[in-house]
């Protein structure tokens, strides 16, 4: 991993080694996981899980911000939702659906999910 990068240790087994994970893996967990929930367009800027897939934490400057400290997280996400969509319901989803896969996929322990609805996207039936 590169120096510059704020990393945290998931394991460390004086045996086999050590495991760790940058803070830019973190958010790239978080948005693909948001945008999975039912009612997120996207992540502020456009970016959809494809997108985030391919281009990684560079797509996700804009939209989501991880803070770690002594091994727990605070995600700040900023979504497009589809219009018709309860906001508190998809907001409620998509914390619960980042808090446990960063949680299952880390090891690490999640404080709070924070959202803030920037846009709401209405599908015009354009193509």
């Amino acid at each position: 991993m590169a120096e510059n990068r704020n990393t945290y240790t998931l394991k460390n087994d004086a045996g086999r080694g050590t495991v760790k994970v940058a803070e830019e893996v973190v958010a790239v967990i978080a948005g693909l996981a948001a945008t999975e929930v039912k009612g997120v367009a996207s992540i502020a800027g456009g970016i959809t899980g494809k997108i985030l897939a391919r281009k990684g934490i560079k797509a996700l400057s804009r939209g989501v911000h991880v803070d770690v400290k002594d091994n727990a997280v605070t995600v700040d996400l900023v979504l497009e939702l589809d219009y018709g969509f309860s906001i508190p319901e998809v907001g409620a989803e998509v914390q619960e659906k980042v808090k446990s896969t960063i949680e299952t996929m880390t090891g690490l322990q999640v404080e709070n999910v924070n959202i803030s609805v920037a846009d709401v996207a209405v599908d015009d039936g354009e193509q």
